[in-house]
């Protein structure tokens, strides 16, 4: 992979196909407007410092849901994404609207200097002036989730998958552990996946990236945690997106009669984890799986 110059070239998460079990396409616009209508409502920051959260992968989807929601409970938000400027700029400009602070910074996360140089650019941001910066929470979002064949997968394309999804969340972690501590320690959370325990054909390494990223949180979690960072994951269903009804009508209609709750997610709610995890209420909450899925896991497959 090529390295980036700077922090600019990020890879975000791409759109997920039709046959995909966890999606992350873009929020629909109900969703975004119920997202940053918060971002006024709620007055307390989740980090009480008013420390940053960087969120990889926040041009759209599951990105930018965490991304508005975190601004909803007043922290100053990083915006990462790759190649869609123009949807990293919305998402920056939905935060705005709504009071809350945000910044936009591009950075290619395949390549291991690439992710020191996002994390390093987040760390170093000054929301307002007097504003202490710092970096308080990351979530490792940004992935790609190509449909391809075991049988006929090629090793370049299993390691394109494996670099973005899993690398990068090593890399990320590995930087941000060091910025997080000098503050007294903070959160880091892996977007994983339901798939990461239940195969989907043509996602092979998808679902092995997932599982990965999974054993790396709780890997972390223990080597992290003497200094006050904690590590954990939040794994996905099927997360909504626009045209996906259109575009998998069978899918969607399959998941929505097995799931117990019997709709899709919606990227807020994701988000609603991240913020959960990022904030004082799992202080003693780390290594852990938090599977967000409408209950599809739960229910037995015959």
């Amino acid at each position: 992979m090529s390295a980036a110059s700077g922090a600019e070239g990020a890879r975000t998460g791409a759109p997920r196909g039709p046959a995909a079990t966890a999606g992350t396409g873009a929020p629909g616009a109900a969703d975004a407007a119920e997202t940053v209508g918060a971002v006024a409502a709620v007055g307390a920051p989740v980090l009480a410092d008013g420390r940053t959260v960087l969120v990889t992968g926040a041009s759209g989807g599951i990105g930018r849901g965490v991304a508005l929601r975190f601004a909803a409970v007043g922290a100053p938000v990083v915006v990462h994404y790759r190649s869609d400027e123009a949807g990293a700029r919305e998402t920056v400009a939905l935060i705005e609207r709504a009071g809350g602070a945000a910044y936009a910074v591009r950075g290619e996360l395949s390549d291991e200097d690439g992710c020191r140089d996002v994390v390093r650019a987040a760390a170093g941001w000054a929301p307002s002036p007097g504003r202490p910066a710092g970096l308080g929470a990351v979530v490792n979002n940004a992935a790609v989730q190509p449909v391809q064949p075991l049988p006929g997968m090629t090793a370049a394309q299993w390691r394109e998958v494996v670099d973005t999804n899993l690398t990068s969340v090593f890399a990320c972690t590995q930087a941000a552990a060091p910025l997080l501590a000098a503050h007294g320690g903070g959160s880091v959370t892996h977007v994983a996946s339901i798939e990461a325990g239940y195969a989907a054909v043509g996602h092979a390494h998808y679902s092995a990236s997932k599982a990965a990223v999974v054993a790396h949180a709780r890997a972390a979690a223990v080597e992290y945690g003497g200094d006050g960072v904690r590590v954990n994951t939040v794994s996905p269903g099927l997360v909504a997106r626009d045209g996906i009804e259109q575009a998998w009508e069978d899918g969607v209609r399959r998941w929505c009669a097995g799931a117990p709750l019997g709709r899709m997610g919606r990227a807020g709610e994701v988000g609603d984890a991240c913020v959960f995890l990022a904030s004082p209420m799992a202080s003693w909450i780390t290594g852990h799986d938090l599977v967000v899925d409408g209950g599809m896991t739960a229910r037995s497959p015959w």
